[in-house]
């Protein structure tokens, strides 16, 4: 039978785990590189060397739009709730 669409294989959830498991097993030498990293080429580089390790540990989530009626954006909705003031 064959799998539900959108679910991860089996190599898949396997990998992820390891990785889990990686993450989770190394978190205080972790900090301590990403500290090396700000002190050697700056906070943003850190930022994303963790935000790197964090997209395969978290898996990302679907961007949805919101919008209001007759496909106005949220903001016009909610101005029109208040009146049309800030």
């Amino acid at each position: 039978m064959p799998s539900r669409k959108g679910s991860p294989n089996k190599a898949t959830k396997a990998a992820r785990e390891a990785i889990a498991r990686l993450v989770d097993g190394n978190a205080e030498r972790m900090q301590e590189w990403l500290d090396r990293i700000a002190e050697e080429e700056g906070p943003l580089a850190a930022w994303r060397c963790m935000a790197d390790v964090i997209e395969y540990h978290v898996p990302k989530l679907s961007r949805t739009e919101l919008t209001g009626s007759d496909g106005r954006t949220l903001a016009e909705e909610l101005a029109g709730l208040n009146g049309g003031t800030n």
